[in-house]
């Protein structure tokens, strides 16, 4: 055999090595990480069992109850008095409800006064009440209460009245439209959600790989699949934090074999109390997660957003905190969470 015929076959068995090597390479690369395998005891080391991995996929703590219902607040509603003759029972009160609880796209709601408590309440069985009042909402996130709006809280209100006997007494639609006005441009203005996105550097993620990472960060499973949660320090206050991939990945019948490349952390500022220090936990995790499962913190548009930039996001919300608490909407507060939402 030449000296010729002898470079081509080293030549061609280094091209097949590096091509092997090139396969094995993407291969590991593409393949989701998987989370890390249960401990096994000592004294069950020389078992022959295989250990399985631990997915994560049910929640480590159960979510918190809802909390109540925040009553109606003349700061965020339009409030319609009605005069009752002698107390009216719940019963009463609860079949002359209307059948749903909007006006468009406004919350609407009746208030009782208890005859015995003298406090306000959803009307229920079993009570009395002294007299009522309908509300609806001047603004949310889907904008001011408009003149049609007000004409449905009306019509519904006045049903009401007319069916407890009662006497309704409405202000002025003008003037709770143009209320209505200015509470949303204040609302527009200081309204703020946050999200960073964490992207893989390499290899993708499995489904229990993130599970597994986000919940030594505190994040339990939420309700809906490809959704976990921070949970709040105070039971029934609403998540901290949310953490979402793909639902598509969390519902796959293999998740070993489905790769995640990106997942978001979201910050609904306004529903949650300055106290929690919602922010900081945010940036947090993010370096938190970013550090231990080999991914980037960016934004919506793929930029690497630097530690530095974190921080200068943090200063400006401390003001956005000054303003809702100046204006009476805390951020977390029964109103904030009404108005933002």
């Amino acid at each position: 055999m030449s000296g010729f015929t002898i470079g081509l076959a080293v030549l061609g068995g280094l091209l097949l090595a590096i091509l092997v090597g090139w396969n094995a390479w993407t291969t590991r690369r593409n393949t989701p990480r998987q989370p890390e395998a249960a401990a096994v005891a000592p004294e069950q080391a020389g078992a022959p069992e295989r250990s399985e991995p631990v997915f994560d996929d049910a929640p480590l703590t159960p979510l918190p109850l809802p909390e109540k219902k925040p009553g109606l607040d003349g700061l965020i509603d339009v409030l319609a008095s009605i005069a009752v003759d002698g107390p009216v029972s719940g019963e009463a009160a609860l079949a002359a409800m209307p059948p749903t609880r909007r006006a468009g796209s406004k919350p609407f709601a009746i208030e009782g006064r208890n005859d015995a408590s003298g406090e306000w309440e959803t009307p229920r069985g079993g009570q009395r009440y002294a007299g009522f009042q309908a509300g609806v909402q001047l603004a949310n996130r889907n904008g001011a209460l408009n003149e049609i709006e007000y004409s449905e809280f009306v019509m519904k209100a006045q049903a009401f009245a007319d069916a407890i006997n009662g006497a309704a007494d409405f202000p002025e639609m003008r003037d709770e439209v143009a209320r209505a006005r200015e509470l949303d441009q204040f609302a527009s203005t200081h309204d703020a959600q946050l999200g960073f996105t964490l992207r893989a550097r390499n290899a993708a993620w499995s489904p229990g790989y993130v599970h597994q990472h986000a919940s030594r960060c505190g994040f339990v499973v939420g309700a809906i699949p490809g959704r976990m949660v921070l949970p709040a320090g105070a039971a029934g206050g609403p998540a901290i934090l949310g953490l979402a991939f793909s639902t598509q990945a969390a519902m796959a019948d293999d998740p070993t074999q489905t790769a995640i490349r990106d997942l978001t952390l979201s910050l609904d500022v306004p529903q949650v109390p300055r106290a929690e220090q919602p922010f900081v936990r945010m940036r947090d995790a993010a370096i938190a997660l970013a550090a231990a499962m080999d991914g980037v913190i960016t934004d919506d548009d793929g930029r690497v957003i630097p530690p530095e930039a974190l921080d200068a996001i943090g200063a400006d919300l401390e003001s956005l905190y000054d303003t809702l608490d100046a204006r009476d909407l805390s951020a977390g507060s029964p109103q904030a969470r009404r108005l933002f939402s």
